[in-house]
């Protein structure tokens, strides 16, 4: 046999393709958008149809198929090739020592291929799926790899199928043909009801995700804020260092393992990028991160979540002997369909059923029976069979990955949360759900006598940087908490505030429409103190019109250090710089403020760093206009530029 049957495959797909609308191709594309981006652009259909049925390319989409449309895909390779190989003499076999470049020749050679059509009868015999729920399983499944161009019909109703797919799945035996997924039989309670179930209900489910959900918008929300203070470097070698993720997992609020995940979902949402500086590479907001900010809340944690469905790894698992680190490009393939088979599992737990998430540390059994992990990546096998068995280190990146998903909000009590499903079914619409999911941001604050400013939810972006301005924050959960104090109060009039402006902020912001004295009080005695003594960058000169002040600052025994020198009655020098001055002076209690060289109050302000966010890869029209030039159309918005021109 001749490559011959091999061209006629691909002339099928190309058929096939063509014969689709625009929308219907673009929503191919987009669904193998990952394996053809690592491939040059497709220019004509025909290039399209060689770059979906590559071998590189099939390596990826065979990961994301289910039980019966890989039993429909590896029974008819099967049989395509016994049917070329009929009367086709093999190739001799490479004599021995030969090289590498021989024997792949002698592997991959013509009559070892995979190209003759299949009377899809055929396949459903070879299937034991002739008759009943297993024949339209068979049938659902093959109509599906019609759609995702893993095959294509003949016109005469003949299957064919890429080349190299019976060589791509022979190591991997996949059973019986089963028509339908199983439910894990340790989470089927039957007739004993697990301790506790019965007090588990729809509203509990949606309880624990959205306080899951809320308190992940917060973490996110403060770890992208402390990379916008102070950007985090990469070690030489690629990654974060430990200290860096143990200064992020300290001013985000969570543990370093949940820092790693967040990390790398917000790396792969393009909220932070890596930016090469002249002290090495280091990792920032980019200009998206302002965008997000003005978002509502659940539209904020809609791209983290899609990223984690995508991501290529699984931050918080780290093998032995490795050490933990992030923002490391994942070479982990088949965690994507890992998760998607572990969440599908999950699906078909009803509430009460499900078990507790299993420990992260030795997730294996005593081999005497089943663990629920183990029946639950049973049950799983049947949606992704090739990402879930034999693979390694299985049961360690499930418990992991069960574990992210609950720290998302996407699994409680042993099944699926509505985000969890949402998610599942589509990962770029989860708005709707997160709205209900998630109450609205709150715009006031209920001010105390004590101080404190509390905020019975999550506050909006403009509510939280005022109080993040004026004050300390306390306390995270359901309820936020602030306290202000005398430094807090000066930080916000060392930032060009006035008083007057501050109360009338807070007051605006307040649930009640007024303050507590207190809080006046502490404004104004801090305003009162504030900028009566000024640091000129003179390296470095002190001023005040109190001469008392003066006297009291060069005696005072804390600032000997900063060689202070009385010049005047209201004037001291020192030769250290105004940023150590500043430092000392607040540290010993007083409250200076920064003078420029033209004696004008210079406002301190907290520095924020940005980097350009990367260009997409695909933007969301890319896959419906190349649709329309594959195809050979126009599509509308190039016909409405045409017009206009």
């Amino acid at each position: 046999m001749t490559n011959l049957d091999t061209v006629e495959g691909l002339d099928a797909l190309t058929r096939s393709l063509a014969r689709r609308t625009p929308e219907q191709l673009a929503a191919l594309l987009t669904r193998h958008a990952e394996p053809l981006s690592r491939r040059p652009a497709a220019t004509e259909l025909r290039g399209l149809a060689a770059a979906l049925w590559s071998y590189e390319t099939l390596h990826h989409l065979v990961l994301h198929l289910d039980h019966p449309r890989l039993q429909v895909l590896a029974a008819t390779a099967r049989i395509s090739q016994d049917h070329t190989g009929r009367g086709t003499p093999a190739p001799a076999a490479p004599s021995s020592g030969a090289d590498y470049q021989s024997l792949m020749a002698h592997r991959l050679s013509f009559p070892q291929l995979a190209s003759e059509p299949v009377p899809p009868e055929e396949t459903y015999a070879a299937l034991g799926a002739l008759h009943g729920p297993a024949r339209t399983a068979a049938e659902r499944a093959l109509d599906s790899l019609y759609t995702d161009g893993l095959a294509a019909p003949t016109e005469d109703g003949r299957i064919v199928v890429p080349p190299r797919t019976a060589q791509l799945l022979a190591a991997h035996p996949l059973g019986p043909f089963t028509p339908a997924a199983s439910r894990p039989t340790v989470y089927d309670t039957g007739a004993t009801a697990r301790p506790g179930s019965a007090a588990i209900g729809p509203a509990s489910l949606h309880d624990e995700s959205a306080a899951a959900a809320s308190a992940l918008a917060a973490t996110v929300d403060r770890l992208l804020a402390a990379l916008a203070t102070q950007p985090a470097a990469l070690r030489k070698s690629g990654g974060l260092a430990v200290r860096e993720i143990k200064r992020l997992a300290k001013a985000a609020g969570t543990t370093e393992p949940h820092t790693r995940l967040l990390l790398d979902l917000t790396l792969a949402a393009d909220l932070i990028a890596l930016t090469r500086t002249p002290s090495g590479i280091t990792a920032l907001p980019t200009s998206a991160y302002d965008d997000w900010l003005a978002r509502t809340h659940g539209a904020r944690l809609a791209p983290v979540l899609a990223a984690w469905r995508a991501l290529w790894d699984v931050p918080t698992h780290t093998p032995f002997g490795e050490t933990p680190t992030a923002l490391v490009r994942g070479h982990d393939r088949h965690a994507p369909a890992l998760r998607h088979a572990l969440l599908a599992a999950l699906a078909t737990v009803p509430l009460g059923a499900g078990a507790p998430l299993p420990p992260l540390e030795h997730p294996e059994g005593d081999g005497t029976a089943r663990t629920p992990l183990q029946e639950l990546l049973y049950a799983a096998e049947w949606h992704r069979p090739l990402a879930v068995a034999a693979q390694p280190m299985t049961e360690e990146r499930a418990a992991h990955t069960l574990h992210e998903a609950a720290h998302l909000g996407l699994v409680a009590h042993g099944t699926l949360t509505p985000l969890g499903r949402a998610l599942l079914n589509d990962p770029h619409d989860l708005d709707g759900t997160l709205a209900d999911l998630l109450p609205p941001l709150l715009e006031h604050a209920h001010f105390q006598a004590d101080l404190t400013a509390v905020v019975p939810g999550r506050p909006a972006p403009g509510l939280a940087a005022l109080l993040t301005a004026a004050a300390e924050r306390e306390s995270e959960g359901h309820a936020v908490t602030w306290r202000f104090t005398l430094d807090s109060v000066r930080r916000a009039l060392d930032t060009g505030r006035r008083p007057d402006s501050l109360i009338d902020a807070l007051t605006t912001a307040s649930a009640d429409g007024s303050l507590p004295q207190p809080l006046v009080y502490l404004i104004r005695d801090t305003a009162r103190a504030h900028g009566r003594m000024r640091v000129l960058p003179a390296a470095c000169c002190i001023r005040s019109d109190d001469a008392t002040l003066i006297a009291e600052l060069a005696a005072h025994r804390a600032l000997r250090d900063l060689g202070l020198r009385a010049i005047a009655d209201t004037v001291l020098v020192s030769s250290r710089p105004p940023a150590d001055i500043l430092k000392a002076l607040r540290a010993a209690g007083y409250a200076p403020t920064l003078e420029s060289d033209e004696g004008v109050t210079t406002i301190e302000r907290l520095p924020t760093h940005r980097t350009r966010a990367p260009v997409p890869a695909q933007r969301p029209n890319t896959a419906l206009t190349l649709a329309h030039r594959l195809l050979g159309t126009e599509s509308a918005p190039e016909q409405g530029a045409a017009g206009r021109s």
